[in-house]
C-alpha cells in the first residue's frame, strides 16, 4: 500500500516538473538562445524518466508529454508523442546496457536521443509537410540544439542524479539473489 502511493505521489511529482519545465523552456530560454536555438528539456526529461523510472513510465509520460507540447504549440499532433516516447524506451535500453553513474556516458545518452528525436520529427516533417530536404541547415541546427542540451545536462546533473536515484528507488524492483548455487 505504502509503495503504490510512493509511486502515486511520484507520478503526480513528475507531472507538476514537466509542467514547470514547460515554463521554463517556453518562457526563460526564449531570452537565452544560441543562434535562435533554444535547448530541448522534454528530451533530456523523458530520457531521465526513462532511465531511472522504467520503460513502461518512460512510454506512457514521454507520449502524454509530446501530445501535450504538440497541442498547446500548435503543430500536427503525435509526432513529439511518438519521438518522446521513443526516447523513453531507449532510456531502458540504455539503462541496461550502459552506466548511469558516469556523466560522460549520459551526456553521449543525451546527445544521441536529441539526435534521435531531431532527426525523427525533421523527417516526419519532411515527409507530411512536403518540405525541402535542407540537410547543411539542419545539421547546424541539430549540433548547436546538441551542444545546448549537453551544456544543461553538465548544469543539472547532481539534480539529474539524485532524482533518478529516488525514481530508481521508488519505480524499480531490486532483484538480490539470496542464497548461492
Amino acid at each position: 500500500m505504502v509503495k503504490k502511493l510512493r509511486k502515486v505521489i511520484s507520478i503526480i511529482v513528475l507531472i507538476i516538473t514537466f509542467f514547470l519545465l514547460y515554463f521554463v523552456q517556453s518562457n526563460f530560454f526564449t531570452w537565452f538562445t544560441i543562434g535562435g536555438i533554444q535547448p530541448n528539456l522534454f528530451i533530456i526529461y523523458v530520457l531521465m524518466i526513462g532511465l531511472f523510472a522504467g520503460k513502461k513510465l518512460g512510454i506512457i509520460l514521454g507520449i502524454i508529454f509530446g501530445f501535450y507540447i504538440d497541442v498547446i504549440i500548435g503543430r500536427q499532433i503525435g509526432i513529439s508523442g511518438i519521438m518522446l516516447g521513443i526516447v523513453g524506451v531507449i532510456g531502458e535500453l540504455l539503462d541496461k546496457n550502459f552506466s548511469k553513474e558516469s556523466r560522460v556516458t549520459i551526456m553521449l545518452m543525451i546527445a544521441s536521443c536529441t539526435a534521435i528525436y531531431e532527426i525523427g520529427c525533421y523527417l516526419f516533417n519532411v515527409i507530411t509537410l512536403e518540405m525541402n530536404l535542407e540537410i547543411i541547415a539542419f545539421i547546424k541546427i541539430l549540433l548547436v540544439e546538441i551542444i545546448y542540451n549537453l551544456i544543461i545536462t553538465i548544469i543539472i546533473y547532481p539534480l539529474i542524479q539524485k532524482a533518478g536515484h529516488a525514481l530508481e528507488d521508488t519505480f524499480k524492483t531490486k532483484k538480490i539473489l539470496t542464497r548461492y548455487f
